[in-house]
């Protein structure tokens, strides 16, 4: 059926050529991001390559076949070496997945799809499929049970955490490592699964002319729309935790949108768990001051206490003075040094270069400047080889307006105002405004805590510029009134920290699961003080 015609507004218009050429993941995460803490925070800085050709077939095309036929048919593309989306065709059960091929760092994965209702409320009626991987422990013959990781985001999806897996696998290492994709992302059911398929011009990733469809999309459909929400994806998570879990101890990991999502399980859905580790904890759903809407506060924040106050006077000098004609500007992704900056603080390697690109452009030279857009360019093509690592920016924009700004009337105005005397800006707050998707209504549980925990470790960043410190020790004080919680903190530590201070992550978390003291600090190795 042809979908209607939806008049976008400028906003949604601009954010659609940007997502053409670029994908604004830009501070959408808390996080990417978890991983998207790092594509979330990378708007402008990757563009998403031809997934299709990558010669992977849709999952959902097998499905449309008899059972015979499709295993048949996914035999025999097994046999000549052509893969299928990273599934196993046999529903329910775990088998080995089919891009091992293809992403050698995935060889001895496991992977199974189910079916779940849209609306967890009416278990009979409408269900969608989601997408689970495995990694069995790297210490089989002391195994101990398995850890869940949970991504961020909102549209994060499992493949978002493959960069991260030798951490994870030092870390957790008698422990299986299992990746669900929650609803609207990886290999799950999307809310735009026509444009968002594999085979659609850009991939999972959205081109150009494919969002007015998929805008179009979700308005002809509403009532499917507002069942893509936080609370809905928390009930697909305790039921994927109840239906497939394995032997021994079961522990869930998640960062960033992660960790709001796990704790409206516990409130929504509540399974048994052993344990729980909150990685760039989100800060409490009622606190106005820490929704995104006010993110470039929170970054200029978090820049400014990274470069003290000389160098942010220095800064600040360049930004004074600079022609508008200077050859360098034309070397700052998307022309915007201080949203470039704001982005590279989410990775303290490229933070750290920040005072030599001021100096430098101060005297009219953009090696440095040069060079670190490259580093970054690379950084994000490592961190997103697979097909499906892209987010689902459709959820992105869906729950990121209908549960995470309180500022609903928020203008374009009063966003450039509120940045005009900041050093360091997210774009966040700009896809807030007149946001083009159809939002839901908060539910009950928006703003509620658990009632109880399992044990909890909260392992936070000081210099995290998605999830803020001053957040996550208030949300954390709460917290600590449901169960037993350790706080542990990474001395002017970023985002997803398994990705940006692994050492710390694996000290700090190896020893929670290990049941031994908790290091109250830590600081990377190699940090700047």
């Amino acid at each position: 059926m042809e979908q209607p015609a939806v008049e976008l507004s400028p906003n949604a218009v601009a954010i659609g050529v940007v997502l053409d050429t670029n994908t604004p993941f830009g501070n959408l995460a808390t996080p990417s991001g978890h991983l998207l803490f790092a594509c979330h925070a990378c708007c402008d800085f990757w563009r998403a390559p031809q997934r299709k050709r990558h010669g992977i077939l849709d999952r959902t095309l097998l499905h449309r076949l008899p059972p015979m036929l499709r295993s048949a048919v996914a035999a025999a593309l097994l046999m000549y070496g052509l893969p299928i989306q990273a599934a196993a065709v046999e529903a329910d059960r775990f088998a080995p997945c089919a891009d091992i091929a293809e992403f050698p760092e995935l060889a001895d994965s496991l992977c199974l799809t189910t079916s779940v209702p849209l609306r967890h409320e009416s278990p009979d009626g409408t269900s969608i499929e989601l997408s689970v991987r495995r990694f069995p422990a790297t210490e089989p013959a002391s195994r101990r049970g398995e850890i869940w990781l949970v991504a961020g985001g909102p549209g994060e999806p499992g493949a978002s955490f493959h960069p991260l897996l030798p951490t994870f696998r030092q870390a957790f290492p008698h422990y299986d490592l299992v990746l669900p994709d929650h609803r609207g992302t990886g290999g799950s059911e999307r809310l735009c699964p026509k444009q968002e398929s594999l085979d659609s011009p850009d991939g999972v990733a959205l081109a150009g002319e494919e969002w007015g469809p998929c805008i179009g999309a979700l308005y002809a459909d509403t009532d499917r729309t507002s069942a893509f929400t936080i609370t809905q994806a928390a009930h697909d998570l305790s039921t994927l935790l109840t239906r497939h879990r394995g032997d021994g101890e079961v522990l869930l990991y998640s960062v960033s949108y992660g960790t709001q999502l796990a704790l409206r399980m516990l409130q929504a859905a509540p399974p048994a768990l052993d344990g729980l580790i909150l990685d760039g904890l989100v800060p409490p759903e009622n606190e106005a001051k820490w929704d995104l809407s006010h993110r470039t506060a929170v970054v200029d924040e978090v820049g400014r206490a990274f470069l003290g106050e000389a160098q942010a006077m220095a800064y600040q000098r360049l930004l004074d003075t600079a022609a508008p004609e200077a050859a360098w500007r034309s070397h700052v992704p998307g022309g915007d040094l201080r949203r470039f900056f704001g982005a590279l603080l989410n990775f303290p390697t490229l933070r750290a270069r920040i005072p030599s690109i001021v100096d430098e452009l101060s005297g009219e030279d953009d090696a440095e400047l040069r060079a670190t857009v490259a580093d970054l360019q690379t950084m994000m093509e490592e961190m997103t080889r697979h097909p499906l690592s892209p987010p689902s920016l459709p959820l992105v924009m869906l729950i990121s307006a209908s549960e995470n700004n309180e500022r609903r009337d928020l203008s374009r105005e009063t966003v450039e105002a509120e940045a005009e005397a900041a050093l360091f800006t997210s774009p966040l707050p700009g896809f807030l405004v007149d946001s083009p998707v159809p939002r839901y209504e908060r539910d009950e549980w928006f703003g509620s805590t658990p009632a109880s925990l399992p044990r909890t470790l909260v392992i936070h960043g000081t210099l995290d510029p998605n999830t803020p410190y001053a957040g996550a020790r208030a949300h954390a004080e709460g917290l600590a009134e449901a169960g037993p919680l350790t706080f542990s903190t990474v001395h002017r530590g970023a985002h997803l920290l398994a990705y940006v201070a692994p050492t710390c992550f694996i000290e700090v978390a190896s020893a929670f699961v290990e049941g031994t003291l908790v290091p109250e600090r830590c600081t990377e190795p190699g940090q700047e003080p």
